[in-house]
């Protein structure tokens, strides 16, 4: 019989340098060299090329720093200083890094006030870290205002060869949302733009308008969600709008627009993704509706909307409701007895094209929470705890019905402590939103959160999750009976692995091992199903890592 944890510990000894290496079922992790350049934590892995692997660190607030390994030894050779350069007298703002068919770039942006114009900017990075003196300018988006001037989002394509881009901002006087995409190649030059004005009635009741996400597939044809939301009064119903503004490759990026309209249901959120099939697929949850046709802002279940990009036509919409057995786990017996839906706590944290077409979606219940300040004005610190708890594993069919439902049961926190003066970024709300993204921010990666939520992995038809867990939850699977994971620097690694049929087999180190690594499932990259790039901690030793599915 398989031993659920093979672990295999490499001793430090003084004068050695040797790679820890681990196996959780059919999981292998190996590590490199401690990384005793203290010269900020890693919050991103940016990826591998050039037999060199990229991540990204941050000392302080606004520190950045290029961290550049050797990819056998995963062994740290340089730590370069990110130094980005002025724009018209104006500090460039760290946005993103990424890299695209191997070339490495630096995105920033800066806000010209008196012009009203937001810009962002490229600069590459050759592979061995210097940056070069051309700057590409990457947009100059006129706005209303500076409050509402919005921000940038960012998607490399699959092959990662090509970087989308959006600038949201609103326009209240004009009662629109206005949105620019633009798709850049491997040089930054743009091989496609696009500009839109989305008009809306706010005057409405119970009004709601979302730019709900945004994506590109693996032909580079681009894709944006709208959806809009009013209760209409004199007819007592709910009216829901969805609006699919496709940009397809082959057609010259020409626009073309797929209307999808809902009556007597609320959608609470809705994430896109393109399939291998040449279709793509709206996700997320609703709520039921009182007679009187407003909403009753509770998670009813869960729904898929399926457009074939061949003739773009709306293939199927279903509406599926949370089962009682589900419910029962995340409600207990008494509440799902007497009908009760669930808190619209809940984030759709990835989401899984299976190899039949169906669907895989993980949905992470997640929430902030702000205490209260210590000190007086700006100066003061505030503590946030950062709470992620139970995941929701549903499963579709390729037609949108729903296979099989099941919980993941984990209870995760951490809480930082910022200046009272940077907690404001995390407002917002009313009735205008972009919902695109899911991760923490950059800025709170390295203080707690990053130990946070889990790594789900899918192959050969087989979905594993990865996630830190309290030692004494050792093969418990019951909601009711975890605790809580306490501190993150206790944490041990744990297996959730899910049957066809959606039962769970938990795996579970055999014993634990005092100074083990942990795992910081909020920073890894994907390298393909069978590799994952990793990044690990005890205390104050940090380790890059790679990760094998066998």
């Amino acid at each position: 019989m398989r031993k659920s944890l093979l672990l295999f510990v490499a001793t430090l000894l003084c004068g050695f340098n040797v790679q820890a290496q681990y196996k959780i079922e059919n999981i292998s992790m190996s590590y490199g060299d401690e990384i005793t350049e203290e010269k900020g934590k890693i919050i991103k892995i940016i990826g591998e090329a050039n037999n060199k692997i990229y991540a990204l660190g941050l000392k302080g607030k606004n520190d950045y720093f290029l961290k550049i390994f050797e990819s056998k030894a995963m062994k740290l050779i340089s730590n370069i200083p990110i130094v980005l350069p002025e724009v018209k007298d104006k500090d460039v703002k760290f946005e993103d890094i990424v890299i695209l068919n191997n070339r490495l770039y630096i995105i920033g942006s800066v806000y010209h006030r008196k012009d009203k114009v937001f810009t962002l900017v490229g600069i590459a990075f050759s592979e061995d870290g210097k940056l070069s003196n051309e700057m590409t300018t990457m947009f100059e988006s006129q706005v209303a205002r500076s409050s509402d001037r919005g921000g940038f989002y960012f998607k490399t394509s699959p092959d990662e060869q090509v970087l989308l881009v959006m600038h949201t901002a609103l326009f209240e006087k004009e009662d629109a949302m206005k949105y620019e995409i633009k798709l850049f190649d491997d040089s930054m030059k743009t091989t496609f733009s696009t500009e839109d004005k989305v008009s809306y009635d706010d005057n409405k009741k119970d009004y709601q308008f979302t730019i709900s996400d945004f994506d590109i597939n693996y032909k580079d044809d681009v894709f944006l969600v709208v959806n809009e939301g009013y209760r209409d009064k004199k007819k007592k119903e709910k009216v829901e709008k969805f609006e699919l503004h496709i940009f397809k490759k082959d057609n010259s990026y020409k626009k073309d627009v797929v209307k999808i309209d809902v009556i007597d249901k609320e959608i609470i959120n809705c994430k896109m993704i393109s399939t291998s099939k040449n279709t793509v697929k709206l996700v997320g949850f609703y709520s039921s509706v009182r007679e009187s046709g407003r909403a009753n802002r509770e998670l009813k279940g869960i729904y898929n909307a399926t457009i074939n990009l061949a003739n773009n036509a709306t293939e199927n919409l279903k509406f599926n409701e949370f089962d009682y057995a589900t419910k029962v786990k995340l409600l207990g017996e008494r509440r799902a007895g007497k009908g009760k839906d669930l808190k619209p706590l809940y984030q759709i944290h990835t989401i899984i094209e299976k190899n039949d077409g169906g669907l895989i979606v993980l949905s992470e219940l997640r929430f902030i929470y702000v205490g209260q300040t210590q000190g007086i004005g700006p100066l003061g610190l505030t503590p946030i705890t950062y709470t992620t708890n139970e995941i929701i594993v549903t499963t579709l069919k390729p037609d949108g019905e729903l296979e099989w439902c099941n919980v993941v049961a984990k209870e995760q926190s951490a809480t930082v402590t910022e200046a009272s003066l940077n907690i404001f970024a995390l407002a917002g709300g009313g009735n205008f939103n972009v919902a695109v993204g899911f991760s923490f921010s950059l800025g709170v990666m390295g203080k707690g959160p990053e130990y946070l939520s889990a790594i789900p992995i899918y192959k050969d038809g087989q979905l594993n999750i990865l996630f830190n867990d309290n030692k004494k939850n050792k093969g418990i699977t019951d909601i009711e009976q975890i605790k809580a994971l306490g501190n993150y620097n206790n944490a041990v690694p744990t297996l959730f692995v899910f049957d066809d049929k959606g039962q769970i087999t938990r795996k579970d180190p055999e014993e634990a091992i005092k100074n083990e690594l942990v795992i910081r499932p909020g920073i890894f990259y994907r390298k393909n199903q069978n590799e994952f790039l990793i990044y690990a901690s005890r205390k104050s030793q940090d380790k890059l890592g790679r990760m094998i599915i066998l």
